[in-house]
């Protein structure tokens, strides 16, 4: 399994009819999120204080996958997503 460290904005416009589009997905983002922690593929998830911008770890077997998963998000068509592919540093490899 591979990780990604993913760093998604919102947005959803700040608009009234924004502001009803981001109250009726977020339970269903919530609900897709959950599902991709279930599935090991969302492992952390934090807030970027002061923002609707958010970084997750996530797991996936390749950067399609990643997609896949990321495109399932309802909230998707309203991200700017950056995603960086990250390697095991030596000093975290265990002996032996």
């Amino acid at each position: 399994m591979n990780e990604f460290l993913v760093r998604q904005s919102n947005r959803v416009p700040a608009t009234s009819e924004g502001k009803e589009l981001r109250a009726r997905l977020q339970p269903l983002e919530r609900e897709r999120a959950q599902e991709l922690r279930d599935a090991g593929i969302l492992v952390r998830l934090w807030r970027v204080p002061g923002t609707r911008d958010s970084i997750g770890l996530y797991r996936a077997a390749d950067a399609t996958a990643l997609h896949e998963a990321l495109a399932s998000l309802p909230m998707f068509p309203w991200m700017e997503i950056s995603v960086e592919a990250l390697a095991t540093h030596p000093q975290e490899q265990k002996p032996g």
